[in-house]
């Protein structure tokens, strides 16, 4: 059987739940980014947005539905890991996944037979938050996209389009003067791939170039 979940009461409707904002799986990509106060909210969510798809993906695409497909490019999981967020999942019973558990491959998720997504959560947080993304065309997918999450000395960039899933460094102190060799190493950890659209040697500069930007941008903010 084929179910049409789109229109079950009350599942479109994101909610402010315990220091988190919770989506389910009904919430249109475009309404949510149209959601007056996702800026001051989910800042990083708010930055991403935009970049996914467009106008037209956006209208018909859930939140869930991007972060069920799991696809390594895509913005909205880069943003559920980079954020530390979790993942509510609904079968027999209920289990919330931490977005890095989640998350298993390309294209692949913890999500058992007979399970999908009840919601989302992305947790509110006061740090500085950027976002940026490099792609042939806007709209297209992501030769590259980096999420960075600021507070104080602790820097947090996720970066996706590089590996099978989104990858997250954490750094407990890092300053301004450290951030280039600090990023470098990022880059190189990676398991960057040549392929039609890109070279290994250019994803791994994009990682340097993107995520000092992201990180500056978030610490301005912090």
């Amino acid at each position: 059987l084929l179910v049409d979940v789109m229109h079950v009461p009350g599942m479109s409707e994101p909610q402010i739940e315990r220091g988190a904002l919770v989506v389910p799986f009904a919430t249109r990509q475009a309404a949510l980014l149209a959601r007056p106060s996702l800026g001051t909210e989910v800042p990083l969510l708010a930055q991403a947005l935009p970049w996914v798809g467009h106008v037209q993906t956006r209208a018909r695409g859930t939140i869930c539905g991007s972060v069920a497909h799991a696809d390594p490019s895509a913005e909205i999981p880069l943003v559920l890991a980079a954020l530390g967020g979790s993942v509510l999942v609904r079968g027999r019973t209920r289990r919330a996944v931490p977005a890095s558990d989640f998350l298993t491959g390309m294209m692949q998720t913890a999500l058992n037979e007979g399970e999908m997504i009840e919601a989302v959560s992305f947790p509110l947080d006061a740090s500085g938050q950027a976002f940026a993304e490099f792609g042939r065309r806007h709209g297209d997918f992501a030769l590259v996209a980096v999420a960075a999450v600021v507070a104080g000395s602790k820097v947090r960039l996720a970066v996706g389009g590089v590996n099978d899933t989104p990858m997250v460094r954490e750094w407990p102190a890092l300053d301004a003067a450290q951030t280039d060799d600090a990023l470098n190493e990022f880059a190189w950890s990676l398991e960057a791939r040549g392929d039609l659209h890109a070279t290994a040697r250019l994803r791994r500069d994009l990682v340097r170039r993107l995520g000092r930007d992201v990180i500056e941008r978030a610490r301005a903010c912090a």
